[in-house]
């Protein structure tokens, strides 16, 4: 018997996302980020269980300002103290990894989602995953995109409105479209 189409999609192998399995998986994302969506300010341990329920791992103090959208979640694993600012997006086809002390400016967006290059796959329903994994003490300015298959290292800082193409080192200010380090950064924190 071969793989389903969920262990093709998490291997970064060609897969169909119409397969009932992943359907279900992401109507169920759907549900629980809609009932966080609909949380107030005030409702910080009812946040907590539905990211709980969500993420695949999530640290205790993650903050996610409402709308937040994802694929399905769980492959989502976030460290402690991750800031989502309002309007974030994870498509999480594959592992999505976040260190740390992760900030996000509004409307940061991260794929791992992508598509074949060959018309004729795309025509016939496939789509392909790479895995995003960003470091600890990462900031992301506002409107920053992450694409698939990008590693983020520690301590960098993404200005505002950049296209992350590639990977990206540790200790470093990364800015524009493609985004390119422009400095190092001298310090790491305590």
């Amino acid at each position: 018997m071969g793989a389903t189409e969920r262990e093709k999609m998490l291997a970064g192998e060609l897969y169909r996302a119409s397969d009932r399995q992943l359907v279900a998986l992401r109507e169920r994302a759907r549900a629980l980020f809609g009932l966080y969506n609909a949380t107030g300010a005030d409702e910080t341990a009812r946040r907590q269980a539905l990211l709980g329920e969500l993420f695949g791992k999530v640290g205790p103090t993650a903050e996610i300002e409402p709308p937040f959208f994802c694929d399905y979640g769980s492959q989502i694993e976030a460290g402690d103290r991750l800031y989502l600012n309002t309007g974030c997006v994870i498509l999480d086809c594959c592992p999505v990894r976040l260190g740390e002390n992760v900030l996000c400016g509004p409307n940061v967006h991260i794929y791992t989602a992508t598509h074949p290059t060959d018309p004729r796959l795309r025509w016939e329903g496939y789509e392909c995953a790479l895995p995003v994994e960003i470091g600890d003490n990462v900031w992301l300015g506002g409107g920053a995109i992450v694409c698939p298959g990008v590693t983020i290292g520690s301590n960098a800082v993404i200005g505002a409105g950049s296209v992350v193409v590639k990977n990206i080192p540790a200790n470093v200010v990364a800015v524009g479209n493609p985004c390119r380090v422009v400095r190092q950064l001298d310090s790491e924190p305590p």
